[in-house]
């Protein structure tokens, strides 16, 4: 019988956010896979637990995994953790849970935290519709063209930034997306020093130009205002007047109906009408 592999959400900055199935999960797996095996070490060491660890990221998934994978069909139980945050979210966690799912092993996600959610909950931005763009790619072309595909994009969109590249990303922002573009910059969220700034790109722009950011960074920004519906013409709606009366209605209906279908002031327009 195969084992289960958990997703296991770690604490983004505040360790009382760890839940207690969380605990739970941890104190029961047979092994650990984890980003970095001294960060999950030091967590496990808080939680009084000693636990088999095993190291899985970035630059080791395509030989990690498949060990992983093996040891899970061999039956034992596997709690996958990333430094911070919930595993296979803009992590290479997603691959391992692909893995298992190819092979039929039961993949089980805890809920808790995760930096994106956080950050776009405390927003002040529209939250029923928003797209995760994770990290941009770091520089070049590949950055450029996914900006500009995002330019009409009409969701809110959540980013996540290293404070490095915080100020070449949001010049990049601001010329793709202009700088009245609202955004909520959120740093060290559930840390001590936790900050939310809510300003337009072009003012947070300037911001962080006389004064270097430190600490990390989730980016939520306003997506594109919906395109304003071209007006028509009185000439345009006189011709629909014409249409709908050739159809039978009468001159006074036509006139409300061409109104109300193209935006037009019905006085205005039955004037045109008649001309």
């Amino acid at each position: 019988m195969t084992g289960t592999l958990y997703l296991v959400p770690t604490p983004i900055g505040n360790l009382g956010d760890l839940t207690d199935r969380a605990r739970e999960t941890l104190a029961a797996a047979d092994f650990i896979a984890a980003e970095d095996t001294r960060v999950s070490l030091r967590l496990l060491n808080h939680l009084g637990l000693k636990k088999p660890l095993v190291s899985y990221h970035q630059h080791n998934r395509a030989e990690s995994g498949p060990r992983i994978l093996r040891r899970l069909q061999a039956g034992e139980t596997c709690a996958l953790v990333t430094d911070a945050g919930t595993p296979a979210i803009s992590d290479p966690g997603e691959d391992l849970v692909a893995l298992c799912a190819e092979a039929g092993v039961p993949v089980c996600a805890l809920a808790g935290p995760c930096a994106a959610v956080t950050a776009l909950a405390v927003s002040g931005l529209p939250t029923g519709r928003f797209a995760f763009e994770g990290f941009l790619p770091a520089t070049g072309r590949e950055r450029r063209e996914r900006l500009a595909a995002l330019a009409a994009e009409p969701r809110t969109m959540v980013f996540y930034e290293a404070p490095h590249r915080l100020l070449r990303t949001l010049e990049d922002l601001a010329a793709a997306f202009g700088e009245d573009r609202p955004a909520a910059l959120c740093r060290e969220l559930t840390k001590l020093h936790e900050e939310v700034l809510r300003l337009p790109l072009g003012q947070a722009l300037a911001q962080f130009r006389e004064q270097l950011p430190r600490g990390e960074f989730v980016l939520v920004v306003a997506g594109a205002p919906a395109a304003a519906a071209p007006q028509a013409t009185l000439a345009e709606g006189a011709e629909r007047v014409r249409q709908l009366m050739a159809r039978g209605l009468r001159r006074k209906e036509a006139v409300r109906q061409a109104a109300e279908e193209l935006g037009l002031p019905k006085n205005a327009l039955y004037d045109a009408a008649l001309d």
